[in-house]
Protein backbone atom coordinates (compact mmCIF):
# COMPACT_ATOMS: atom_id res chain seq x y z
CA UNK A 1 0.00 0.00 0.00
CA UNK A 2 3.21 1.94 0.93
CA UNK A 3 4.29 2.33 -2.87
CA UNK A 4 0.82 2.55 -4.47
CA UNK A 5 0.52 6.03 -2.40
CA UNK A 6 3.62 6.86 -3.23
CA UNK A 7 2.59 6.30 -7.09
CA UNK A 8 -0.65 8.15 -6.64
CA UNK A 9 1.50 11.03 -4.90
CA UNK A 10 3.49 11.17 -7.78
CA UNK A 11 0.69 11.28 -10.23
CA UNK A 12 -1.53 13.98 -8.39
CA UNK A 13 2.14 15.90 -7.80
CA UNK A 14 3.70 15.76 -11.60
CA UNK A 15 -0.28 16.09 -13.05
CA UNK A 16 -0.23 19.82 -10.86
CA UNK A 17 3.02 20.95 -12.21
CA UNK A 18 2.47 19.74 -15.55
CA UNK A 19 -0.62 21.71 -16.05
CA UNK A 20 -0.73 24.29 -13.88
CA UNK A 21 2.73 25.46 -13.09
CA UNK A 22 4.27 27.26 -9.97
CA UNK A 23 1.13 28.98 -8.23
CA UNK A 24 2.29 32.45 -7.96
CA UNK A 25 -0.48 33.50 -5.44
CA UNK A 26 -0.02 30.57 -3.17
CA UNK A 27 2.56 30.12 -0.37
CA UNK A 28 5.46 28.52 -1.82
CA UNK A 29 8.26 26.64 0.35
CA UNK A 30 11.12 27.69 -2.12
CA UNK A 31 10.69 31.23 -1.34
CA UNK A 32 10.67 30.79 2.31
CA UNK A 33 13.69 29.10 1.60
CA UNK A 34 15.38 32.19 -0.10
CA UNK A 35 14.03 34.77 2.67
CA UNK A 36 15.99 32.07 4.99
CA UNK A 37 18.93 32.18 2.91
CA UNK A 38 18.63 35.66 2.74
CA UNK A 39 18.42 36.62 6.19
CA UNK A 40 21.27 34.29 7.41
CA UNK A 41 23.45 35.96 4.70
CA UNK A 42 23.11 38.97 5.66
CA UNK A 43 23.78 38.32 9.56
CA UNK A 44 26.85 35.39 9.15
CA UNK A 45 28.29 36.89 5.49
CA UNK A 46 30.83 39.12 7.05
CA UNK A 47 33.71 39.00 9.58
CA UNK A 48 36.22 36.03 10.27
CA UNK A 49 35.80 32.25 9.19
CA UNK A 50 32.74 33.34 6.33
CA UNK A 51 33.27 30.10 4.93
CA UNK A 52 32.29 28.06 8.12
CA UNK A 53 29.44 29.92 8.94
CA UNK A 54 28.06 29.80 5.19
CA UNK A 55 28.92 25.52 5.38
CA UNK A 56 27.71 25.30 8.99
CA UNK A 57 24.04 27.75 7.84
CA UNK A 58 24.40 25.37 4.35
CA UNK A 59 24.44 22.06 6.59
CA UNK A 60 21.86 23.21 9.20
CA UNK A 61 19.21 24.69 6.72
CA UNK A 62 19.42 20.89 4.81
CA UNK A 63 19.27 18.87 7.62
CA UNK A 64 16.66 20.94 9.42
CA UNK A 65 14.17 21.00 5.83
CA UNK A 66 14.53 17.06 5.68
CA UNK A 67 13.84 16.08 8.95
CA UNK A 68 11.00 18.43 9.44
CA UNK A 69 9.02 17.21 6.05
CA UNK A 70 10.28 13.17 7.67
CA UNK A 71 7.97 14.15 10.50
CA UNK A 72 5.35 16.25 9.42
CA UNK A 73 4.52 13.39 6.66
CA UNK A 74 5.11 10.47 9.28
CA UNK A 75 2.32 12.67 11.21
CA UNK A 76 -0.17 13.14 8.57
CA UNK A 77 0.07 9.26 7.45
CA UNK A 78 -0.43 8.02 11.33
CA UNK A 79 -3.33 9.88 11.30
CA UNK A 80 -4.48 8.76 7.76
CA UNK A 81 -3.02 7.72 4.74
CA UNK A 82 -4.29 10.24 2.18
CA UNK A 83 -3.85 13.07 4.26
CA UNK A 84 -0.02 11.67 3.78
CA UNK A 85 -0.83 11.59 0.07
CA UNK A 86 -2.15 14.86 -0.43
CA UNK A 87 0.63 16.19 1.75
CA UNK A 88 3.07 14.11 -0.59
CA UNK A 89 1.36 15.61 -4.04
CA UNK A 90 1.61 19.15 -3.09
CA UNK A 91 5.35 18.92 -1.65
CA UNK A 92 5.97 16.79 -5.22
CA UNK A 93 3.82 19.94 -6.86
CA UNK A 94 5.86 22.61 -5.57
CA UNK A 95 9.10 20.62 -5.65
CA UNK A 96 9.15 20.40 -9.91
CA UNK A 97 9.47 23.34 -11.61
CA UNK A 98 8.80 21.74 -15.39
CA UNK A 99 6.32 23.84 -16.92
CA UNK A 100 7.11 27.11 -14.91
CA UNK A 101 10.71 26.68 -16.72
CA UNK A 102 9.24 26.70 -20.23
CA UNK A 103 6.61 29.28 -19.32
CA UNK A 104 9.23 31.96 -18.57
CA UNK A 105 11.66 30.88 -21.12
CA UNK A 106 8.68 31.36 -24.18
CA UNK A 107 7.83 34.97 -21.91
CA UNK A 108 11.57 35.83 -22.95
CA UNK A 109 11.41 34.65 -26.60
CA UNK A 110 7.73 37.02 -26.60
CA UNK A 111 9.52 40.14 -24.67
CA UNK A 112 12.53 39.71 -27.46
CA UNK A 113 10.05 40.07 -30.40
CA UNK A 114 8.32 43.42 -28.84
CA UNK A 115 12.12 45.27 -27.91
CA UNK A 116 15.59 44.74 -26.81
CA UNK A 117 14.57 45.99 -23.70
CA UNK A 118 12.07 43.95 -22.91
CA UNK A 119 14.02 40.49 -23.62
CA UNK A 120 17.12 42.22 -21.12
CA UNK A 121 13.94 42.74 -18.77
CA UNK A 122 12.35 39.52 -19.06
CA UNK A 123 15.44 36.79 -19.29
CA UNK A 124 16.63 38.67 -15.88
CA UNK A 125 13.95 36.75 -14.28
CA UNK A 126 15.18 33.49 -15.04
CA UNK A 127 19.69 33.69 -15.03
CA UNK A 128 22.32 35.78 -12.32
CA UNK A 129 24.19 37.31 -14.77
CA UNK A 130 23.47 41.37 -15.83
CA UNK A 131 21.17 41.13 -18.63
CA UNK A 132 21.14 45.00 -19.12
CA UNK A 133 23.51 44.87 -22.16
CA UNK A 134 22.70 41.68 -23.73
CA UNK A 135 22.34 41.83 -27.50
CA UNK A 136 19.97 39.41 -28.57
CA UNK A 137 21.70 36.63 -29.28
CA UNK A 138 22.99 36.37 -25.69
CA UNK A 139 19.50 36.52 -24.71
CA UNK A 140 18.13 33.75 -26.87
CA UNK A 141 21.74 31.86 -25.63
CA UNK A 142 20.96 32.64 -22.09
CA UNK A 143 17.73 30.85 -22.04
CA UNK A 144 17.98 28.11 -23.45
CA UNK A 145 21.49 27.90 -21.49
CA UNK A 146 18.92 27.70 -18.35
CA UNK A 147 16.53 26.02 -19.94
CA UNK A 148 18.58 22.99 -20.25
CA UNK A 149 20.74 23.33 -16.84
CA UNK A 150 17.59 23.58 -15.35
CA UNK A 151 15.97 20.92 -16.64
CA UNK A 152 18.55 18.77 -14.73
CA UNK A 153 17.45 21.05 -11.62
CA UNK A 154 14.01 21.92 -11.81
CA UNK A 155 13.17 18.55 -13.07
CA UNK A 156 15.53 15.57 -13.31
CA UNK A 157 17.42 15.72 -9.95
CA UNK A 158 14.08 16.14 -7.79
CA UNK A 159 12.51 13.08 -9.29
CA UNK A 160 16.23 11.23 -9.02
CA UNK A 161 16.06 12.15 -5.32
CA UNK A 162 12.40 11.77 -4.57
CA UNK A 163 13.05 8.35 -6.16
CA UNK A 164 16.31 7.87 -3.25
CA UNK A 165 14.93 9.29 -0.38
CA UNK A 166 11.44 10.17 -0.73
CA UNK A 167 9.99 13.36 -0.43
CA UNK A 168 12.14 14.75 2.26
CA UNK A 169 14.89 13.99 0.22
CA UNK A 170 13.52 15.76 -2.93
CA UNK A 171 12.61 19.05 -0.16
CA UNK A 172 16.47 18.62 0.67
CA UNK A 173 17.31 18.70 -2.18
CA UNK A 174 15.49 21.92 -3.46
CA UNK A 175 17.14 23.73 -0.45
CA UNK A 176 20.67 22.64 -1.51
CA UNK A 177 19.60 24.05 -4.98
CA UNK A 178 18.42 27.27 -3.66
CA UNK A 179 21.62 27.83 -1.63
CA UNK A 180 23.98 27.80 -4.29
CA UNK A 181 21.63 29.55 -6.79
CA UNK A 182 21.17 32.63 -4.16
CA UNK A 183 25.20 32.04 -2.61
CA UNK A 184 26.90 29.24 -4.73
CA UNK A 185 28.81 32.44 -6.61
CA UNK A 186 32.36 32.72 -7.20
CA UNK A 187 32.12 36.37 -6.90
CA UNK A 188 34.02 38.28 -4.55
CA UNK A 189 30.93 38.27 -1.36
CA UNK A 190 30.25 34.67 -1.94
CA UNK A 191 33.59 32.73 -3.15
CA UNK A 192 34.28 31.81 0.52
CA UNK A 193 30.40 32.18 2.41
CA UNK A 194 28.93 30.26 -0.51
CA UNK A 195 31.87 27.75 -0.63
CA UNK A 196 30.68 24.81 0.76
CA UNK A 197 26.94 25.50 -0.20
CA UNK A 198 28.18 25.19 -3.79
CA UNK A 199 30.02 21.64 -3.11
CA UNK A 200 27.12 20.04 -1.34
CA UNK A 201 25.13 21.29 -4.62
CA UNK A 202 27.91 19.53 -6.74
CA UNK A 203 28.04 16.68 -5.08
CA UNK A 204 23.87 16.25 -4.76
CA UNK A 205 23.72 17.15 -8.53
CA UNK A 206 26.48 14.92 -9.87
CA UNK A 207 24.50 11.82 -11.23
CA UNK A 208 21.16 13.88 -12.16
CA UNK A 209 23.20 16.20 -14.43
CA UNK A 210 25.01 13.37 -16.38
CA UNK A 211 21.59 11.42 -16.15
CA UNK A 212 19.66 14.15 -17.50
CA UNK A 213 22.12 14.83 -20.69
CA UNK A 214 22.13 11.40 -21.52
CA UNK A 215 18.27 11.25 -21.70
CA UNK A 216 18.58 14.32 -23.91
CA UNK A 217 20.50 12.59 -26.11
CA UNK A 218 18.23 10.10 -26.29
CA UNK A 219 14.86 11.22 -26.83
CA UNK A 220 17.16 13.33 -29.45
CA UNK A 221 18.30 10.76 -31.25
CA UNK A 222 21.88 12.22 -30.79
CA UNK A 223 23.70 9.28 -28.63
CA UNK A 224 26.57 9.42 -31.16
CA UNK A 225 27.29 12.91 -29.75
CA UNK A 226 27.82 11.45 -26.20
CA UNK A 227 31.81 12.26 -27.02
CA UNK A 228 30.31 15.81 -27.58
CA UNK A 229 28.92 16.47 -23.87
CA UNK A 230 31.63 14.33 -22.27
CA UNK A 231 34.14 16.48 -23.51
CA UNK A 232 32.26 20.26 -23.56
CA UNK A 233 30.71 19.06 -20.02
CA UNK A 234 33.86 19.25 -18.45
CA UNK A 235 35.31 22.45 -19.39
CA UNK A 236 31.91 23.76 -18.04
CA UNK A 237 33.14 26.00 -14.47
CA UNK A 238 30.35 24.08 -13.48
CA UNK A 239 30.96 20.30 -12.70
CA UNK A 240 27.81 19.34 -13.44
CA UNK A 241 25.92 22.32 -15.73
CA UNK A 242 27.93 21.46 -18.36
CA UNK A 243 27.15 18.21 -18.74
CA UNK A 244 22.58 19.11 -19.89
CA UNK A 245 23.71 22.74 -21.80
CA UNK A 246 26.37 20.51 -23.93
CA UNK A 247 23.73 17.73 -24.87
CA UNK A 248 21.27 20.87 -26.12
CA UNK A 249 24.22 22.33 -27.88
CA UNK A 250 24.85 19.07 -29.57
CA UNK A 251 21.12 18.49 -30.45
CA UNK A 252 20.86 21.98 -32.37
CA UNK A 253 24.13 22.01 -33.31
CA UNK A 254 24.99 25.83 -31.81
CA UNK A 255 27.18 27.50 -29.06
CA UNK A 256 26.71 28.27 -25.88
CA UNK A 257 29.27 30.18 -23.21
CA UNK A 258 31.34 32.93 -23.20
CA UNK A 259 31.69 35.57 -20.55
CA UNK A 260 29.37 37.04 -18.17
CA UNK A 261 28.62 40.02 -16.01
CA UNK A 262 27.61 38.68 -12.39
CA UNK A 263 27.16 41.06 -9.23
CA UNK A 264 29.59 43.37 -11.28
CA UNK A 265 32.44 40.87 -11.89
CA UNK A 266 32.75 39.13 -15.24
CA UNK A 267 32.83 35.23 -15.34
CA UNK A 268 34.15 34.29 -18.67
CA UNK A 269 32.63 30.96 -18.71
CA UNK A 270 34.25 28.24 -21.75
CA UNK A 271 32.64 28.00 -25.05
CA UNK A 272 30.43 24.98 -25.53
CA UNK A 273 30.55 23.62 -29.12
CA UNK A 274 31.80 25.04 -31.65
CA UNK A 275 28.78 26.68 -34.32
CA UNK A 276 28.33 30.80 -33.75
CA UNK A 277 24.64 30.34 -35.74
CA UNK A 278 22.12 32.66 -35.03
CA UNK A 279 19.36 31.09 -32.54
CA UNK A 280 15.42 30.94 -33.79
CA UNK A 281 12.45 30.07 -31.70
CA UNK A 282 12.46 27.20 -34.21
CA UNK A 283 15.28 26.11 -31.37
CA UNK A 284 13.79 26.90 -28.30
CA UNK A 285 10.40 25.15 -29.48
CA UNK A 286 12.67 22.10 -30.05
CA UNK A 287 14.51 22.44 -26.42
CA UNK A 288 11.38 22.23 -25.11
CA UNK A 289 10.23 19.20 -26.90
CA UNK A 290 13.52 18.17 -25.69
CA UNK A 291 12.73 18.95 -21.82
CA UNK A 292 9.37 17.48 -22.39
CA UNK A 293 10.16 14.21 -23.29
CA UNK A 294 12.73 13.83 -20.93
CA UNK A 295 10.52 14.72 -17.66
CA UNK A 296 8.12 12.08 -19.35
CA UNK A 297 10.42 9.18 -19.44
CA UNK A 298 11.46 10.16 -15.88
CA UNK A 299 8.34 10.20 -14.45
CA UNK A 300 7.81 6.87 -16.71
CA UNK A 301 10.79 5.23 -15.17
CA UNK A 302 9.33 6.21 -11.55
CA UNK A 303 6.49 5.00 -12.08
CA UNK A 304 7.72 1.63 -12.68
CA UNK A 305 10.06 1.21 -10.22
CA UNK A 306 7.32 1.91 -7.22
CA UNK A 307 5.35 -0.45 -8.92
CA UNK A 308 7.90 -2.60 -8.99
CA UNK A 309 8.55 -2.39 -5.70
CA UNK A 310 4.79 -2.88 -4.85
CA UNK A 311 4.65 -6.31 -6.17
CA UNK A 312 7.82 -7.76 -4.49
Amino acid sequence: MAYIAKIISLVIGWGLDFFLGDPERLPHPIVLFGKTIALGEHYLNQGRYRKWKGGLMATVLIVLVYLFAHLLLSELSTVSIWFGVLAESILIFFCLAGTTLIRECKLVFEALNRSLDDGRLQVARIVGRDTSNLSAQEIRQATLETLSENLSDGVVAPLFWLAILGVPGMLAYKMVNTLDSMIGYRTQRYLQFGCIAAHIDDVVNYLPARLTAFLMLLVGGKLRQIKFVLHYGKEHLSPNSGYPESALAAILDCRFGGPHQYFGEWIDKPMIGFNPRELTVTDLKKAIIINRSVESLMVIALLLFYLTMSVL
